[in-house]
């Protein structure tokens, strides 16, 4: 195999590419789409086609500035990986590949090349100072209800089913953004909107069956561009969910696998153990690791060898295509621990290296404070590992916030206290401005759920949300405090339908008349909170001072040079005097404060007190 250059006709002729034919779909793929000139991350082509590894490959003269470097044939002759070297100075618009082999007449494979967008590599991501409404597209809105099945896919609409695909789409999410604004969010995490062609669960979109296009029951890749544009104008950011660890059994390509390693494959099906510790513990077994991060993570889900230097390469410029293309401002990474670790950490320092303010996500799913520490970019680990990940998940803040809330126990170790315990652990991770918070996601129960529909302790978990280190994501419905559908199912039963999203709805929660009762009770106080924390720096970026107590209390101070912001949190069964003399090392000189969720000035003193179950929050100047 070998690559050559072509140079245009002479004067007075059509360029070379115009003068031979199309391919006529010879060639059923390339990927990336399409390519930029000024990037830092090599391209790769992967071009997938009948035989195409028996051809020779050039490109046409007639456009300057790409070069062919190499051309790599895999173990199936239906691919060719095709390293191209895109200059700085070279032409936007199409250029040509050429394909030819002895015999046939050559055909032409057009491919794009753009300039980048003013800024885009330095584009900001979320922070502290974001808070992030996660939604699932299937279950938030359905705006189209002409796209909620397709002859294509396998599966179609089924509203009625607790595990079917019930239409939400990306019109929906687009028609609600204001919404979604006015809760106080700046930033949205949906789960994955990619081809999910399973012929069941295809609704939660985390066994992909296409990479580089958006489900047709969701939208397109333009709607897709379409909405972040749509969310920008509003102040929201986006974040892509996305999912390197495994694809989904009804994938393209696993009729057709490029390498016989493109996946890990065992005799049998083998499951992964999901002992994250392996990864870490310095007596793990070569054996327990292996099952570990290249065991399928179900049937319909084969786990990808990221050690296959091609995949990896695809999978980089993958992410890089979607943030450059659509212009979205972070990701979300499924699964985290369960990819090869070592690839997967030169996968966040590529996306790092083209998008140096980027921010991204790792879900590390672990109750362990240490193992989850190990995660984090830049953590000084035994190991020397450097996974070069940003940010993390707080798991074990999450177990904690849901341990605590739901009882009114008064013994030591139950309760507000283990808040508490795992904030005293905060001197194990390397950066705390890096860490999603959260009390509830698409794959626990609704917080709801957990506090057995009790609406004081559901403010108190919004408050803990909204004042604490971290990044705070909420899922959607719980500034409603929805409960799951029906606990019996599962998954199935708490990815509710927001209500109002489908036509004929009786209940609308999007509109401010349709939100009566608790409903409106919880949004209302979930709005004030977030609203006004998009407007405090010191919750972004200050400290932490926190105070222990035995009776299923909990106080702490966020503040800096100039504000403070005192939390008092009384989870027990009566109401409770604060013990302000015993905050003095902090609270001496705070004087008169404004009650954030009633606006009133309010001074405290150890005669103050809170009521059961309720929560105080107050901001003072230092």
């Amino acid at each position: 195999m070998f690559a050559m250059s072509l140079m245009a006709c002479s004067s007075g002729q059509a360029p070379l590419a115009e003068a031979i034919a199309d391919h006529g779909g010879r060639i059923e793929r390339v990927e990336p789409l399409s390519w930029w000139v000024g990037m830092n991350t090599p391209l790769q082509l992967m071009v997938h086609g009948e035989d195409i590894a028996s051809y020779e490959v050039a490109l046409s003269g007639d456009k300057q500035g790409l070069k062919i470097k190499q051309v790599h044939q895999a173990d199936s002759p239906n691919y060719l990986f095709i390293d191209l070297e895109v200059s700085p100075s070279a032409e936007t618009g199409t250029h040509y590949l050429i394909f030819s082999r002895e015999g046939e007449e050559p055909f032409k494979l057009p491919y794009e090349i753009e300039a980048r967008k003013a800024g885009s590599r330095e584009r900001e991501s979320f922070t502290t100072a974001d808070m992030i409404y996660l939604l699932m597209p299937d279950r938030f809105a359905n705006g189209s209800v002409e796209n909620d099945g397709s002859e294509a896919m396998k599966e179609q609409p089924a509203r009625d089913e607790f595990f079917g695909r019930h239409g939400g789409d990306l019109q929906g999410m687009i028609d609600h953004l204001d919404y979604i604004a006015s809760v106080g969010a700046t930033a949205i995490w949906s789960t994955p909107l990619l081809v999910d062609d399973e012929p069941a669960q295809s609704y939660h979109g985390y066994a992909c069956g296409d990479y580089y296009h958006i489900d047709p029951r969701y939208g397109s890749n333009e709607l897709f561009r379409t909405y972040v544009e749509e969310c920008h104008k509003r102040g929201l950011k986006v974040i892509m969910d996305i999912v390197t660890n495994h694809c989904g059994i009804s994938h393209w390509w696993m009729k057709d696998l490029p390498f016989k390693d493109w996946v890990h494959t065992f005799p049998e099906f083998t499951r992964t153990t999901n002992i994250f510790s392996t990864n870490m513990d310095p007596n793990a077994s070569k054996f327990d690791r292996t099952i570990h991060e290249s065991g399928w993570f179900d049937f319909s889900m084969p786990d990808m060898n990221l050690d296959n230097p091609y995949l990896l390469q695809y999978f980089k410029q993958w992410a890089v295509w979607w943030a450059e293309w659509s212009g979205l401002d972070g990701f979300r990474v499924d699964t985290y621990p369960y990819n090869e670790k070592e690839p997967m950490s030169e996968w966040c320092k590529a996306v790092m290296a083209e998008y140096p303010n980027f921010n991204i996500v790792g879900e590390c799913w672990t109750p362990s404070i240490p193992q989850l520490a190990y995660w984090q970019g830049g953590n000084a680990n035994k190991d020397g590992f450097d996974s070069h990940l940003p940010s993390i998940m707080d798991f074990p803040l999450h177990d904690a916030i849901r341990a605590a809330l739901p009882t009114d126990s008064l013994r030591w170790g139950e309760g507000m206290i283990r808040v508490y315990d795992v904030l005293s652990h905060d001197f194990v991770y390397h950066d705390l401005s890096k860490m999603m918070i959260f009390t509830g996601n698409h794959d626990t129960e609704r917080i709801g759920d957990m506090l057995r529909k009790n609406p004081a302790r559901a403010k108190i978990a919004m408050a803990m949300l909204a004042t604490m280190r971290g990044i705070p994501q909420l899922f959607y419905g719980e500034e409603l405090m929805l409960t799951s559908a029906d606990m019996r199912f599962g998954h199935g039963g708490l990815r509710v339908d927001m209500p109002g999203g489908w036509p004929g709805d009786e209940v609308n929660c999007f509109t401010e008349e349709g939100r009566q009762g608790l409903h409106k009770e919880m949004f209302d106080f979930t709005q004030r909170l977030f609203q006004w924390r998009k407007t405090k720096p010191v919750i972004h970026h200050g400290k932490t001072m926190h105070f222990a107590d035995r009776g299923n209390t909990y106080a702490y101070f966020r503040y800096d040079d100039t504000d403070a912001v005192f939390v008092y949190i009384n989870n027990s069964r009566g109401k409770k005097q604060i013990p302000w003399s015993h905050y003095a090392e902090i609270a001496e000189g705070l004087k008169e404060g404004r009650n954030v969720l009633t606006g009133e000035p309010v001074e405290i003193n150890d005669q103050t007190t809170v009521g059961a179950r309720e929560v105080l929050v107050v901001e003072f100047k230092r």
